[in-house]
């Protein structure tokens, strides 16, 4: 059984065991960034999804199985990329700093 991190975003009526999720949150310096931009990229490095960061920083994909990227950007600071394993029934969380 997984679940998010304490803190995290709830995952109040996700079926998780259907789901592989990737989230998490971007800092900087130890402060959540609203409004940079989460993309997700795949093995070869192909655009696949993008989603803004909420007030708190927080973000959520439901990917495939595999290995991603995720490429933060955000204002006053340069891209960030984050490798991240994906699988169903697990949720990856992932803290950027930027």
């Amino acid at each position: 059984m997984c679940g998010a991190t304490e803190g995290g975003l709830p995952l109040d009526g996700v079926n998780v065991a259907k789901e592989a999720i990737v989230q998490g949150q971007v800092l900087r310096s130890g402060e959540p960034v609203g409004n940079a931009y989460v993309r997700l990229l795949d093995k070869s490095g192909e655009f696949t999804a993008e989603v803004p960061t909420s007030a708190s920083g927080h973000f959520r994909f439901f990917a495939g199985d595999g290995e991603w990227t995720l490429r933060t950007l955000a204002p006053k600071a340069h891209p960030v990329d984050k490798k991240v394993v994906a699988s169903i029934g697990s949720v990856a969380e992932v803290v950027v700093s930027i």
